[in-house]
C-alpha cells in the first residue's frame, strides 16, 4: 500500500495551477510553430506570431498566458493500492486556493450559478475521479477558460446519423463558434457513453497531446478528416481568415446504448492548458 500525504498533494496542485497558466506544453508550442509556417494569410501569420510572442513574454515575465485563468478542472486516476492520508478532494481544493492566490491568478468561480457571488479563491474545482489498478496517483489539471467553453455543444444523435452525423455536429459547432472561441482551436470530441459521459470524454480529449492521434484506426481517420474540413472553413487565426482555424481535433470514445449516439464537442482556444503530476 502506497501512502501519500494530503499536504504533498496540496503543494503539487498549487504549483500545477500556476505553471499550467504560465506555460504551454511542448506539443502545443510545436503546433503553433507549424501553424506559423503553414499559414497563407499574411494577417493570420502575423496573429500567430503575436500569439507566440505572448507565450515567450508570459514565460519570461511569469505572468498568465491568458487573463482568463480558467475554472480548475482535474482528472484524477487513483490506484487501488494508494492510501491518501487526509481528504483527497479537500487537498486538491486547498491547492487551488493557494495556487490561484499565491500565483495572482484571476479568480473566476461563483458559488451559485444564479446568485453569482464570487468564492474569492477559484474553488470549488471540478474533479473527475477514476479508480485504476496499481499504486500510482495521477493528477492532471486542465484550467478551462469560458470564452471557448461557452461555444461548446452537446448532441444526442440517432444511431442512423452515423459517422456523417458526427462530422456535421463537429463542423456545425466550430462554424458557429467562429471568432468567439479565440481560434486557432483545439477541438475535443467525445463520442458514446451517455449524456454526461460524452461531455467528460470531450473535455478529457483536450488533455491528450495534439501530436498524438487516437489509437483506433477509424477514429484516427475521423480526427484527420475533421481537422482538414475545419481548416477549410476559412475562419483562421482570431477569426480574421486563414488556413489555421484548428491546430488539432482530439476524439475519445466509449461504449453506448443501442438507441443512442451521444456526441459532445468541447471547444478550446490555442491556450490549451494542462499539466500532470504523478505520485
Amino acid at each position: 500500500m502506497k501512502e501519500i500525504n494530503a499536504s504533498d498533494i496540496t503543494a503539487a496542485v498549487s504549483d500545477m495551477c500556476i505553471q499550467a497558466n504560465l506555460t504551454l506544453a511542448p506539443d502545443m508550442v510545436q503546433a503553433l510553430d507549424t501553424a506559423v509556417e503553414t499559414e497563407v494569410s499574411p494577417l493570420g501569420k502575423k496573429i500567430l506570431g503575436q500569439l507566440e510572442e505572448n507565450l515567450v513574454l508570459a514565460k519570461g515575465e511569469q505572468i498568465p498566458i491568458c487573463q482568463d485563468t480558467g475554472m480548475a478542472v482535474f482528472f484524477v486516476r487513483i490506484g487501488q493500492e494508494v492510501h491518501v492520508e487526509g481528504d483527497l478532494t479537500e487537498a486538491i481544493n486547498e491547492g487551488v486556493r493557494r495556487g490561484y492566490t499565491e500565483g495572482y491568478l484571476r479568480k473566476s468561480v461563483v458559488r451559485d450559478p444564479l446568485l453569482r457571488t464570487n468564492t474569492g479563491d477559484n474553488t470549488p474545482a471540478i474533479i473527475h475521479y477514476e479508480v485504476v489498478p496499481g499504486e500510482e496517483l495521477s493528477i492532471t489539471i486542465a484550467p478551462k477558460g469560458f470564452g471557448s467553453e461557452n461555444m461548446s455543444r452537446q448532441y444526442m444523435l440517432k444511431p442512423a446519423d452515423g459517422i456523417e452525423g458526427v462530422r456535421n455536429a463537429v463542423i456545425k459547432t466550430v462554424s458557429e463558434a467562429g471568432p468567439n472561441a479565440c481560434p486557432p482551436f483545439v477541438v475535443g470530441v467525445g463520442i458514446g457513453g451517455d449524456f454526461e459521459l460524452s461531455a467528460i470524454l470531450a473535455k478529457k480529449a483536450l488533455t491528450r497531446p495534439v501530436n498524438k492521434r487516437n489509437e483506433l484506426p477509424h477514429i484516427c481517420k475521423l480526427e484527420e478528416e475533421l481537422l482538414t474540413a475545419i481548416n477549410q472553413l476559412g475562419i483562421g487565426p482570431a477569426g480574421l481568415g486563414g488556413r489555421n482555424t484548428a491546430l488539432a481535433v482530439n476524439i475519445e470514445t466509449y461504449a453506448t446504448h443501442i438507441a443512442g449516439l451521444p456526441v459532445a464537442v468541447n471547444m478550446c482556444c490555442h491556450v490549451n492548458r494542462h499539466k500532470t503530476v504523478i505520485f
